[in-house]
């Protein structure tokens, strides 16, 4: 009986310690500064003395999450939320929910996703990033994205005119083909082309990134010398939340727009729809833009999350051609020619944070590229106006899988595998249109270690491509903490980088053919060799901190078309060209107050043609300068985000550059310029904003690209509304 009672006694206790242990939680909660939820931040469960994270999640529409089976008196928690300051906070152990509530933080400080594929304080990432936060774009109100991007540092923006007019980033000395540019996950570049960003709406965006350098280990192809990544804005509010709103201004110009979000419980989703339309301040200028999406994501359970993303995009643009060169209108505008963009953009994300310190991310996507640009007639009253008719038709579909293992708290692994099918008709109708088709299969991984001072990135890409074969890309980047520092001079950081990058052909390039093209099976990837040294300086315990880069890119194998058969015009695209850029990037990033920001760039950039065997024009002669790359160049972006009211003030000073009119003209360069914007939003009361925004407020008259005249100062003005939420 005493034996029979002591026995059950001791069950009783385990069998309340078992269920103690198991129904044990923690329970964490992220908000913004505005209490706001903050979806999708990265939790990192940290157990005191042990040098492996217990565990890592994501949080959830309810900005929520849960560590089951954790006594919380042991730990402490990290919070890396994109666009935030990193947070390390200890638990208190009689708290049922711990909130953690985010701060605004310097550009320095301000964790960051694109760099690494992973959240990282940026001073940490390796690179040159930059961010344009949902906040700003708000007080910016950017019709596209060449509004926005061109104030920040490193970026040189070049619009072919009016809005909708091709649009192009030079970064770095590289082409405008060198940029890697993906919306939700998913690229959205012409298969080795360039890409538009005077056509990528920003409504709706939660944030933009922009890192400077070639990127091809962790984003393959395009990543030459940037990548720039878009993500939408998800719901938030428990109850749901409709906004909607308009504005006008000068040049006919029109705007109307909607969204409804919300999130409950572990559902979270965002409806939304733009439109835009301006007559535009000369002949054949109108422009026109709608754009539709959502994103939807649920939570399954605590360790597993699903998100579906779509998002079509219809515009419509008059093509008046180069006209006015530098102030001198050489030729009439054309008033007939018009272009045309219908996007489809899908994905859907599956995240799974288990075991122990891992996430995968299984992502299924499917983007639609069609242009279509008619020139009917032709002309005679411009030189070389001939009719024409492009359509391109490109299908870009696939299946991408990235692992995340954080084995130590100062080690963490990023690796994966990237399957896509690359599918194309291109060029013009008239004249013969080519088919392409490829397979690309992607393997990559790298390598974070923090020890001590020292932050060392290691990774590399193999990438087999059923056209040109296989290519491999390896990255090294190292910063160094070399002086903690004090009270005024608050941290030295060193950091060097090396990589490589590629960049396939364009799909009429590889597989080019009858009746004016030879094809070349042969055909290479253009590559880059890049490295980069660079110093960054904290000051006032990091409210300031002035960045210094100099970079040095080698661009080999470029792609040239040479003429074979002068008689009947048939030649053969050939990796026969080599091209040289350095310079350097210096950047004061400052947190004047609380809610008032500075970034401040100069840009000093060298270029040189190395090799060029069949030039076109005697500007791209070796030896001479790289077309559209401005050797001076400078912006500055200041912003105030408050909670009655928020500001901006944006400058964008461009000197003097080489350029061609291509039309024999002699017109040799653009004049450089200085392109100031401003914009502002009021809260009427907590349902009613009114908002204003002035483009080229200096009204300067210039050309981004030569003959192609700039919008002069052109306003927008409107009110937004909001029904539901809190």
């Amino acid at each position: 009986m005493r034996f029979s009672s002591v026995f059950a006694s001791v069950f009783f206790l385990l069998a309340i310690g078992l269920v103690a242990i198991a129904s044990a939680e923690i329970k964490i909660k992220v908000v913004d500064p505005q209490d706001a939820v903050v979806t999708g931040a990265e939790v990192q469960l940290l157990k005191l003395g042990k040098p492996v994270p217990a565990a890592v999640q994501s949080t959830s529409a309810e900005g929520l999450v849960v560590f089951r089976g954790e006594a919380s008196s042991s730990y402490r928690i990290q919070v890396l939320a994109p666009g935030f300051a990193a947070e390390m906070v200890d638990l208190s152990p009689t708290a049922d929910v711990i909130t953690i509530k985010l701060r605004l933080a310097t550009a320095a400080e301000t964790v960051v996703v694109t760099a690494t594929r992973t959240p990282v304080p940026s001073q940490a990432a390796g690179a040159d990033v930059d961010t344009l936060s949902g906040q700003q774009l708000e007080a910016m109100q950017p019709v596209a994205a060449d509004d926005a991007m061109r104030f920040l540092p490193g970026a040189v923006v070049n619009t072919a005119g009016q809005r909708g007019g091709i649009s192009s980033l030079f970064v770095r000395g590289g082409d405008s083909t060198y940029n890697k540019v993906i919306v939700d996950g998913v690229t959205i570049n012409e298969p080795g082309g360039t890409f538009d960003f005077g056509t990528l709406a920003l409504a709706q965006a939660d944030r933009v990134e922009f890192v400077r350098g070639a990127q091809s280990t962790l984003y393959g192809t395009d990543a030459m010398t940037s990548v720039v990544q878009v993500w939408t804005r998800t719901g938030s509010m428990p109850i749901p939340e409709l906004r909607f709103g308009g504005d006008g201004g000068n040049f006919g110009t029109a705007n109307g727009y909607a969204s409804l979000a919300g999130a409950h419980k572990r559902f979270d989703y965002n409806f939304f729809g733009d439109q835009f339309n301006s007559s535009g301040q000369g002949v054949n200028d109108s422009y026109s833009d709608s754009l539709q999406g959502a994103n939807v994501g649920v939570a399954v359970n605590d360790e597993v999350a699903l998100r579906v993303r779509v998002r079509h995009s219809n515009s419509h643009t008059g093509v008046p051609g180069e006209w006015d060169f530098n102030g001198d209108p050489l030729q009439p505008p054309d008033p007939y020619e018009w272009s045309q963009y219908n996007n489809l953009l899908g994905s859907f994300e599956l995240g799974v944070a288990a075991p122990n310190g891992w996430q995968h991310h299984f992502t299924g996507f499917d983007y639609l590229y069609r242009y279509n640009e008619l020139n009917v007639n032709g002309d005679p009253a411009r030189i070389d106006d001939f009719p024409s008719h492009e359509v391109d038709r490109i299908n870009r579909v696939g299946f991408e899988y990235q692992g995340d293992y954080s084995e130590r708290t100062w080690a963490h692994t990023t690796f994966g595998y990237r399957i896509e099918n690359e599918n194309g008709f291109v060029g013009d109708v008239n004249f013969g249109q080519t088919h392409g088709q490829r397979l690309n299969n992607d393997l990559y991984a790298q390598q974070q270690l923090t020890i001590g001072r020292l932050t060392a990135i290691a990774g590399g890409r193999f990438v087999h491509n059923s056209a040109f074969g296989n290519t491999e890309v390896p990255r090294v980047a190292l910063t160094l903490l070399a002086l903690r520092g004090g009270e005024v001079f608050s941290g030295t950081r060193l950091r060097f980088s090396y990589s490589t990058g590629f960049k396939e052909p364009r799909l009429e390039e590889t597989f080019a053919g009858p009746p004016y093209s030879l094809a070349n099976p042969g055909l290479k990837p253009e590559r880059v060799r890049a490295f980069e040294a660079g110093i960054a300086q904290d000051f006032y315990k990091g409210r300031y901190t002035l960045n210094a880069t100099y970079f040095n890119n080698l661009f080999r194998d470029q792609i040239n078309y040479e003429e074979i058969d002068l008689v009947n015009f048939i030649g053969e695209y050939l990796n026969v060209n080599k091209a040289f850029a350095q310079g350097a990037e210096v950047e004061l990033q400052a947190k004047l107050r609380s809610r008032l920001s500075l970034n401040a760039a100069y840009t000093y950039t060298s270029t040189e043609i190395l090799d060029n065997p069949a030039p076109i024009d005697p500007l791209y002669n070796p030896g001479m300068p790289l077309l559209r790359r401005p050797k001076h160049s400078a912006t500055v972006l200041l912003s105030y985000l408050g909670r009655r009211w928020g500001a901006d003030l944006g400058g964008s000073f461009v000197g003097r550059r080489p350029d061609d009119d291509f039309d024999g003209l002699n017109i040799l360069h653009a004049a450089g310029y200085a392109r100031v914007d401003l914009g502002g939003w009021y809260a009427i009361n907590s349902r009613i904003t009114a908002y204003a925004n002035v483009a080229n407020a200096l009204n300067d008259h210039y050309n981004e690209v030569v003959g192609y005249p700039a919008l002069t100062a052109n306003f927008r003005a409107g009110m937004r509304f909001r029904i539901g939420g809190e």
